[in-house]
């Protein structure tokens, strides 16, 4: 290639926007806030049923109710970025975690902790839908997929930021039930540090312009030509308002028109293969891991201050991870990651559950022991590695390639209700099921990740490398839809 061909190529290149980067860096604190309100109660659990003595399905319950929020929040989150605004929408958010954090740390019995964290999970739902709707919204079309990426990677470092502000606040109370600042408890305290970045959020959300998108649905053209000039000053202003106003208009039409009814158990087989998805992705027991991972190595034979630090080097392994699914995803595919992925959690999965069988009890509690405990550490690692490169981020983006504009927004929205459901099930039944036996219970996250194999082995084409209409065609063939919940 000539130097002349080669300055034109630079030339036509879009520039990377420094403003625009820092716009969606500000938006994806939502997920950051996401993956800490979610993960912050893993510290608490054991204290919190110990001081309220709980059984261990009210214990699951209260760590699971947040996920009911979670569903009702992400129902109603499009509803009010479309009717106030995205901005309002995300100070809606930040106002419920903060009051949720205050609540959840001041509680005096289960009963209003489940309160306080269904209104943390509505900001969890809210801030899952605005978030990544935001950053797409304010990014051009050549950023767009990078940062996007931002907002997975933003819950995973607030999962991160959550266990260790909580192995900080047990390790100076010497003890997550110990008393700490104030009289209170250290485990009051996990909760309340959750007002500060929810804080921050409310704080930079004030600050962020309106989404272009929002502004051109209420007709506020203007005030879209002034954020134009300071974001993308060199792109044709008329030519993008008209393009979101097409957009818009298509977006209302396929409202109407798309039906998600089919002859598949009253449902599109597209639409299965989304749900199943979804339904794999938390069968898996993953967010065991990140709810319940302290209270799990505590009850086979971990110190307290141990627990803390395996929890929060796991929370490290699954930021790294991410990384290489962003870096990998677009290189060798889809159906492949998923495929390794399922491979990886299987034998991990299945190793744990022969690692606790080898369990002995010692005064009346499981110990692991000799080798036994090391082998369960590493396998457990493996599972998060395998999910984090692979199931964790790839179901989200199918989700957004595999469905018909007509159905996407409808498809979406179901999908990911049936992914918070399947999330709340496994959490509230970790407890009951490891009081039976954990070898069960991660026999059981063994056999679905066995499964998922097989259903991407079947049912799932490469999508890498197709346009949207390309990628649709492939999930609604006859090949496909004949297969689909045969």
């Amino acid at each position: 290639m000539t130097f002349a061909a080669q300055t034109q190529k630079t030339a036509a290149r879009p520039p990377t926007n420094a403003k625009v980067i820092g716009l969606a860096l500000s938006g994806a604190v939502g997920g950051f806030l996401f993956g800490f309100d979610s993960s912050v109660v893993n510290g608490a659990v054991d204290p919190i049923q110990d001081q309220f003595n709980l059984s261990g399905s009210v214990t699951g319950f209260a760590v699971a109710s947040a996920l009911i929020g979670c569903a009702v929040g992400a129902y109603l989150a499009g509803r009010l970025a479309d009717r106030w605004g995205r901005i309002p929408s995300m100070m809606v958010g930040a106002i419920l975690f903060f009051v949720s954090a205050i609540g959840s740390g001041l509680v005096v019995g289960v009963v209003d902790l489940i309160f306080w964290r269904l209104i943390g999970g509505l900001g969890i739902g809210i801030a899952s839908v605005i978030a990544p709707a935001y950053i797409a919204e304010i990014s051009p079309k050549h950023l767009r997929g990078r940062l996007g990426s931002l907002q997975q990677l933003a819950i995973t470092l607030g999962i991160f930021a959550a266990l260790l502000s909580d192995t900080l606040f047990a390790n100076a109370a010497d003890g997550a039930g110990a008393e700490f600042w104030f009289g209170l408890e250290a485990w009051r305290w996990m909760f309340i540090a959750a007002a500060v970045p929810a804080l921050v959020y409310g704080l930079i959300a004030a600050k962020l312009p309106e989404s272009p998108r929002f502004l051109v649905m209420k007709g506020r053209d203007d005030e879209v030509r002034t954020i134009f000039a300071r974001l993308w000053p060199d792109d044709d202003v008329e030519r993008a308002i008209r393009d979101m106003r097409a957009g818009i208009e298509t977006d209302q039409q396929a409202s109407q028109k798309g039906a998600l009814r089919g002859n598949r158990f009253g449902l599109k087989p597209i639409v299965w293969v989304g749900i199943i998805l979804s339904v794999f992705q938390q069968f898996v027991g993953i967010n065991v891991i990140f709810y319940y991972s302290t209270t799990l190595w505590k009850s086979v034979g971990f110190e307290e201050r141990d627990s803390f630090t395996i929890s929060v080097f796991t929370a490290l392994v699954n930021i790294a991870v991410t990384f290489i699914a962003i870096a990998l995803i677009d290189r060798i595919g889809r159906r492949p990651i998923l495929l390794a992925g399922s491979l990886g959690m299987t034998v991990s999965l299945a190793i744990m559950a022969v690692t606790f069988s080898q369990a002995v009890e010692v005064d009346g509690a499981p110990i692991l022991p000799g080798i036994w405990g090391p082998i369960a550490l590493v396998a457990a690692n493996v599972f998060v590695v395998s999910f984090g490169a692979s199931w964790g981020p790839v179901v989200w983006v199918l989700l957004g390639e595999i469905f018909p504009n007509r159905i996407r927004a409808r498809a979406l929205g179901l999908a990911a209700a049936a992914q918070w459901i399947a999330n709340f099930l496994v959490t509230v039944s970790f407890p009951p099921l490891a009081e039976v036996s954990l070898v069960l219970t991660y026999g059981l996250y063994a056999l679905f990740a066995a499964l998922s194999f097989v259903f991407v082995l079947r049912l799932v084409p490469e999508t890498n490398g197709m346009s949207l209409e390309e990628a649709n065609t492939l999930f609604v063939g006859k090949n496909v839809q004949k297969k689909v919940l045969v």
